[in-house]
């Protein structure tokens, strides 16, 4: 006890267990509990999103174009993007053919009567999709959405792809002038980055309040009686998770020489914060701090994570064919394997397209399950508990954006094993 050091990570799980406790007991009191989750706990968790949402675009401005204008030529940038959304391209599709192979090993959604589920409301996530599907989806779509008309607009939006664009491109520019004019401005850029991961630091000491606020107002609301008749759907979908972290990752870490275990130490406040918070953006800018102290040079990390949380959401696409499949065994439904091909191919886009929006899993599977013959009315029955799930697939997003960067520094043979080393040394 004399070494034990009260991390980060012990006062989240404090919270994340304290949190529990008072959703359960409030979740039994509805006289009391819609005035304290309204005026208190939701408050709270608000607080720590918006918190997050501050910071994100400017510290992934300020690093993107301080690691455009540190990677030399275009030539080494088109190599780099290249290279990383092929990779994003075979991951994500090997994680939707994994959920695809657990929902029709495992059958979670037969046998279920539906009259015991729960109906939740999905109005707030049809109206998304209903905006979505007023544009053409696809390749083209994707490319348009890339492409601000208002940078300012972009980045008062919170839209990640396109500011990833522009950063891109003034970081290009910005490496083609002269010393004399490029390094007064490269200086301000670091300046900046350097403040925001100081602030960074302060927001993380209220996250263990942030997390109890969400947690709380979760459980309090739903429950644990909701959970009961979609148990199987709950189980498959964290066993998925952790085949698809410990194997499809694990393999994928051991080809290019990276020990998959040594990867979830470093992370470990990371994961709890984003599993307790069900956000990615909680943890983008330490995991890109971390990533760098690993060995991962500046310009391939403040390039691969910004880009893997609209392209390389692991979690997301394997929960995504899970509950498709589910859906449809609940409505009796039988998928021909043509049909499934759709999904895949269907899945591999729209979650692409569409990526950033406000409950993006659940406004892509709307999006989604109609092109196939699926009720959309049938993901009413899995809001309950989606939260629940979402927990999850958040986690497993983090781990797959920050092993992206390390493959990739590995396969642009810049990553630098000495500091990776000493790292490692800096752990135990």
């Amino acid at each position: 006890m004399k070494n034990f050091k009260f991390s980060l990570a012990w006062q989240i799980l404090i919270a994340l267990i304290l949190g529990i406790v008072v959703g359960a007991v409030l979740h039994n009191q509805p006289e009391i509990r819609d005035s304290i989750v309204n005026n208190v706990l939701n408050p709270l968790g608000k607080i720590f999103i918006s918190l997050i949402k501050m910071i994100v675009i400017p510290i992934v401005f300020s690093t993107l174009i301080l690691g455009i204008a540190g990677v030399g030529s275009t030539k080494s940038l088109g190599r780099l993007g290249f290279k990383t959304i092929l990779y994003f391209e075979i991951i994500t599709t090997i994680a939707i053919l994994v959920g695809l192979f657990a929902a029709n090993i495992f059958h979670p959604g037969s046998g279920i009567d539906m009259s015991q589920l729960v109906q939740t409301d999905i109005s707030q996530y049809k109206h998304t999709t209903e905006e979505v599907q007023s544009q053409s989806h696809g390749l083209i779509q994707t490319i348009l959405s890339l492409i601000p008309t208002n940078i300012i607009s972009s980045m008062a939006h919170g839209e990640m792809l396109p500011v990833i664009f522009f950063a891109v491109l003034f970081g290009i520019g910005l490496s083609s002038l002269p010393a004399t004019t490029k390094d007064p401005l490269l200086n301000v850029f670091h300046a900046v980055s350097e403040t925001m991961f100081r602030v960074t630091h302060i927001i993380m000491k209220y996250a263990p309040v942030g997390v109890f606020g969400l947690i709380a107002v979760t459980v309090a609301n739903f429950g644990f009686a909701s959970l009961i008749p979609l148990g199987k759907l709950v189980v498959l979908v964290y066993a998925a998770i952790f085949f698809f972290a410990f194997v499809v990752l694990g393999l994928t870490a051991k080809m290019f020489g990276i020990n998959i275990f040594i990867l979830f130490k470093i992370l470990k406040d990371e994961l709890i914060l984003a599993f307790s918070t069900a956000s990615s953006e909680t943890v983008l800018p330490r995991i890109m701090q971390k990533m760098e102290a690993y060995g991962a040079p500046k310009a391939i990390s403040s390039f691969v994570i910004p880009t893997g949380y609209s392209f390389n959401l692991d979690g997301s696409t394997l929960y995504q064919s899970i509950a498709a499949i589910f859906i449809a065994q609940l409505y009796g439904i039988e998928m021909s394997i043509s049909q499934q091909v759709i999904l895949v191919v269907t899945l591999m886009i729209t979650s692409k397209g569409i990526a950033g929006v406000p409950g993006v899993s659940f406004v892509v599977l709307l999006a989604t399950l109609g092109s196939v013959g699926i009720p959309v009315e049938g993901l009413a029955f899995i809001a309950g508990v989606d939260r629940i799930m979402d927990m999850a697939r958040t986690a497993l997003n983090v781990v797959g954006n920050a092993l992206a960067v390390l493959v990739i520094s590995k396969w642009e043979k810049q990553y630098d094993s000495e500091k990776a080393a000493a790292y490692e040394a800096s752990l135990k």
